[in-house]
């Protein structure tokens, strides 16, 4: 399905988002200076098998001397700001007034969820996404330091893996997810995979994650 532009008229809200991404779509900008919006549907659609999370080995060792602070949702609105951020490879944010607004909202609806990377008093790095059933819909990451999204993503998975999720949907591959063990699936296997997950409980907040020792044991049981 070729992506759509909203009409000037038109504007999203919370609600008609989350039925959005029920259905299997999610909304882009062009930039953050462009005010429409479009939906994007892809043929292949990236996913992080729970069952099949790998972390290199490196990575192990650096969350073993704990680097930063990880929190969950204490700073949604600035890890939205940082994932806005110009970076390396991308100089221009999809991220613009509008869609922050709706990430916002689903926030304070407890839809959408943060996990942070700290060094001290100040945010270094993160990821954000949105929780519907057992699926969680990862959107977006930034890094100010060395693997300061990377922790957090694996924080996430194992928060994602204790707490009932069974899909967490990336939706494209890049490199750096694809050394997770991120993968591509046809459209039509993703929707069966997502509606599955729609029907499952699941809390973001399980009451055994969030330690380092709770992240090691699980980390003991991947390849």
């Amino acid at each position: 399905m070729a992506p759509r532009r909203n009409d000037e008229e038109f504007r999203l809200t919370p609600e008609l988002l989350l039925k959005a991404y029920a259905a299997g779509i999610f909304p882009m900008a062009e930039d953050a200076e462009d005010d429409s919006i479009y939906w994007v549907d892809p043929i292949l659609r990236g996913i992080l098998p729970l069952d099949a999370f790998h972390v290199p080995r490196s990575l192990v060792k650096t969350i073993r001397r704990q680097p930063y602070e990880i929190r969950v949702d204490t700073a949604f609105s600035a890890v939205l700001d940082g994932c806005a951020e110009p970076a390396p490879g991308r100089e221009h944010t999809w991220i613009n007034q509008q869609i922050r607004s709706l990430y916002l909202s689903l926030h304070a609806m407890g839809y959408a969820h943060c996990v942070e990377a700290w060094d001290g008093d100040q945010l270094v790095g993160g990821l954000y996404g949105v929780s519907l059933g057992g699926a969680f819909f990862g959107e977006s990451m930034f890094s100010r330091r060395t693997d300061a999204s990377k922790i957090p993503l694996v924080y996430l998975w194992d928060r994602l893996r204790r707490g009932g999720y069974t899909l967490l949907d990336t939706q494209f591959i890049t490199g750096h997810l694809s050394r997770f063990g991120a993968i591509e699936i046809p459209r039509e296997t993703y929707r069966q995979r997502l509606e599955a997950a729609l029907a499952e409980p699941a809390t973001f907040y399980p009451a055994d994650a969030g330690s380092l020792d709770s992240l090691l044991q699980s980390l003991s049981h991947t390849s």
